[in-house]
């Protein structure tokens, strides 16, 4: 009901048209400034040596290429692989490239491989939009097709941002391995400690306390947050962000070929039905 209750405030105050709907580069929530200490990436080489006795027994995140960047026609159906389409008329499109999405081309690389259409949202835990759209992706993600696979990639637009991005990939690896048992209810955790008790998380330290109050032991929670694996995922989120030209969050983008956001597609239900439709588009390759 709590939940119910903020989307529903913050929608209105949406439509009167006193929020925006996206944070950019610009008007990052908190700058670089802010930050009472600083936690840079770790480079390849110093991670790795000590990633054998640090790491979590994980697998590291890498972008995975895609090949096809020819442009398709804008009329050109692409059917999920378990559909019956012998007989099935063409589909009627809602939405309309350049106007609710944009295409990218050449088409750029994913987190996952290409069994499943891959569905990014690019957010930051200082974002309020990201906060508001948050529910909506969660309720998304539970009745997604099964052969649509969401990840989330944390934006890094000044050094906050960075410090809230290995916060995340640390929630993500800890989850990964069975000790953080929900991962959801952590974020929103995040998102409350951030935006309503203005604990702006600035520190390995104050970030340290949020997860043994989480029931994370600080033994877990060192050896994750500068584990080799935290490291590399920071590095592929950069790249991915830079390759989709994310200048704004949240942002999302499905299968490294389209872009779009809640502005573009009309509100934040709208965003979901834009997302199925163009999952549609994509298919299984």
């Amino acid at each position: 009901m709590k939940i119910l209750n903020r989307v529903t405030a913050l929608a209105a105050l949406a439509a009167l048209g006193l929020i925006n709907t996206g944070c950019s580069k610009e008007e990052a929530a908190e700058p670089a400034a802010a930050a009472t200490a600083a936690v840079e990436v770790e480079t390849a080489e110093a991670a790795a040596e000590t990633a054998e006795n640090t790491a979590p027994a994980t697998e590291t995140l890498e972008v995975v290429e895609e090949s096809a960047a020819v442009a398709e026609p804008e009329d050109r159906a692409i059917v999920l692989a378990q559909a019956d389409t012998a007989d099935a008329p063409a589909r009627s499109w809602k939405y309309k490239e350049g106007e609710h999405y944009t295409r990218l081309i050449p088409t750029q690389g994913t987190v996952g491989g290409a069994d499943k259409i891959e569905v990014a949202e690019i957010f930051m835990y200082s974002c309020p939009h990201c906060y508001t759209l948050e529910p909506y992706i969660n309720q998304w993600a539970e009745t997604k097709d099964p052969n649509v696979r969401l990840v989330r990639i944390p934006a890094i637009f000044n050094q906050l941002a960075l410090v809230h991005a290995q916060l995340y990939y640390t929630e993500y690896y800890l989850a990964q391995a069975g000790i953080l048992k929900d991962q959801n209810a952590f974020r929103e955790m995040v998102f409350e400690e951030f935006h309503r008790r203005s604990n702006r998380l600035t520190s390995e330290d104050a970030i340290r306390r949020l997860f043994v109050r989480a029931g994370i032991s600080e033994e877990d929670f060192n050896r994750t947050w500068g584990s080799f694996e935290v490291n590399q995922a920071l590095r592929v989120a950069q790249d991915l962000a830079r390759r989709y030209g994310i200048d704004s969050v949240p942002k999302i983008v499905v299968n490294g070929k389209y872009t779009t956001d809640v502005g573009a597609a009309g509100g934040s239900s709208e965003l979901l039905e834009l997302i199925d439709e163009l999952t549609a588009r994509e298919g299984i390759r």
